[in-house]
């Protein structure tokens, strides 16, 4: 038989467009294409978000729990609802954020709702579709076939089947807050419980901010997401085995959704300035690139240094310190807030950004503990403390939580304080030349208590901060008395154990007589 023609295709496919359409405009059916995985059927359309908002809900609002909710619309835990429960408490504190994720960004994406479709009789244990042993004898999704595979097809949507997100339930929040923004003209943000807190968001403010207008917000009701359909219950099934298989559904799903580690966040964002500008500097710079005849020099996936491994740093570190350096200059790269997807840099910004880390790094690279990287020596010799086998130099310059606290502390003093680059460098030469970052183990180090815990023998992460307030004070960048008093009396603290302060010449001394070392000149 001859393919056909690409005129005869296209009469076909008008032919059964117009058998179709009249089944498609009914606000009671859906077309959907059915799936099968083990024994769990799902039928997957596409719909608009003004759809998801009128017609979607949470399992809380299901008449089964209505007896059982909170002020936060979330089913109370006990004994009557544990085994009924089928998602995790509702958290309004994402609404807002997700909302303006939905209305600032141009390159916005949700992945597709799963929702269980249930109609009124799954509730009622008299309805006529549960026979007398309490099994459905019907399917609690009625699906008409369009073709002879049973493929494709008709969702009938009656008005009295409920829908209830099983896994999606905060980006139908998101989508819900949407359509009150559009309706109302403004959204309030709540608290994680539902508590009002803040000023709200309004239209006026984001045609303002984002340069978005009334009628671009409008036409984001109409935007189409996936949605997938399944059954509250399916032929053949008590209702306790119906409830017991959605909910292994949403366990299933969320279990197999592993988040990514900060490292491959770092790698693939193309959203978050911090993260860009880091992937290109540490891809061409001398100190990080690959090079024939050498370790590499960059974990890209782990955020930790093993104490074997020959990699100098991370790239969740790198972004890390990247974001420490340029923030004081690029403060509008953050979020606006946690949670919320960042706003791309433009191209120049970007370019500045990569120009800024370049002249930081290029600098690192001047200071003699990475020089000796050049001179052939591995990191881990200079990286593990003296009593590890093999003894090593205990740099903090080659651990990761001393890396970003050197890049918050320069990052501060280049772009606040207005300091040179090349003679902040040319005194952390001096300083590490001295020793400065090396011997963290030992009590004449500023680092010990800091960065480096002595009851347990380990590097302190908490410390970061303090060590980035220590370097900008040693690089003249702290010298009001009071903060001067304050810096000491933080460092006597670090120091001190069970009411002992250890000074630095190992002595135990009251935590008073810990004083600060010289500014370097």
């Amino acid at each position: 038989m001859e393919n056909p023609t690409t005129s005869e295709l296209k009469l076909d496919l008008e032919a059964i467009a117009n058998l179709l359409k009249p089944h498609l405009q009914k606000e009671d059916r859906l077309f959907v294409h059915r799936n099968q995985m083990a024994e769990t059927e799902t039928f997957i359309s596409s719909v608009t978000l003004e759809w998801i908002a009128s017609k979607v809900g949470f399992a809380s609002q299901l008449p089964l729990f209505q007896p059982h909710l909170d002020s936060t619309v979330n089913v109370k835990r006990d004994a009557e609802t544990v085994d009924e429960i089928f998602q995790r408490p509702l958290d309004w504190s994402r609404q807002a954020t997700l909302t303006q994720y939905l209305t600032t960004h141009k390159d916005h994406k949700f992945p597709a709702l799963l929702v269980v479709l249930s109609p009124a009789w799954v509730d009622d244990p008299k309805a006529p579709q549960w026979d007398k042993d309490g099994c459905a004898t019907q399917s609690a999704i009625e699906f008409l076939p369009l073709d002879s595979h049973e493929k494709l097809g008709l969702l009938q949507m009656s008005s009295d089947v409920s829908v209830f997100a099983l896994d999606g339930q905060h980006r139908l929040m998101g989508i819900q807050g949407l359509m009150e923004l559009l309706r109302t003209g403004r959204l309030q943000p709540y608290s994680k419980l539902k508590k009002p807190i803040g000023d709200a968001i309004t239209v006026r403010e984001m045609t303002k901010k984002f340069g978005i207008t009334p009628q671009q917000l409008q036409q984001l009701s109409q935007e189409t997401i996936g949605v997938e359909f399944i059954p509250a219950v399916v032929k053949g099934e008590t209702r306790a085995e119906a409830r017991q298989r959605v909910r292994s559904i949403f366990v299933h799903v969320n279990l197999m959704a592993v988040k990514l580690s900060k490292g491959q966040l770092a790698l693939l964002d193309e959203d978050d300035g911090f993260s860009i500008v880091t992937r290109q500097v540490a891809v061409s710079h001398p100190l990080f690139c690959d090079k024939p005849g050498r370790n590499p020099r960059i974990n890209w996936d782990s955020a930790t240094v093993a104490s074997k491994s020959t990699v100098l740093t991370t790239l969740q570190a790198l972004t890390d310190m990247g974001q420490r350096y340029l923030t004081p200059k690029f403060p509008h790269w953050k979020a606006a807030k946690p949670g919320l997807v960042p706003l791309r840099p433009t191209p120049q910004e970007l370019k500045a950004g990569i120009e800024a880390l370049q002249q930081f790094f290029d600098g690192m690279a001047t200071l003699p503990s990475y020089q000796k990287l050049e001179q052939g020596w591995e990191t881990p010799a200079l990286r593990r403390f003296s009593f590890e086998k093999p003894g090593g130099e205990g740099n903090l310059l080659f651990r990761p939580v001393g890396q970003v606290a050197v890049a918050a502390a320069l990052g501060l003093l280049v772009f606040y304080q207005q300091r040179s680059v090349t003679e902040i460098f040319e005194k952390l030469q001096e300083f590490d030349n001295a020793g400065g970052f090396s011997g963290m183990e030992y009590p004449d180090s500023l680092w010990y208590g800091v960065l480096y815990d002595p009851n347990k023998r380990r590097v302190r992460v908490a410390g970061k901060d303090l060590a980035a307030k220590l370097l900008i004070y040693l690089l003249g960048g702290i010298q009001q008395p009071m903060e001067c008093a304050e810096l000491r009396k933080a460092l006597a603290d670090a120091r001190t154990f069970e009411n002992k302060a250890v000074n630095f010449e190992g002595q135990f001394v009251k935590p008073r007589e810990v004083g600060l070392p010289q500014m370097l000149s």
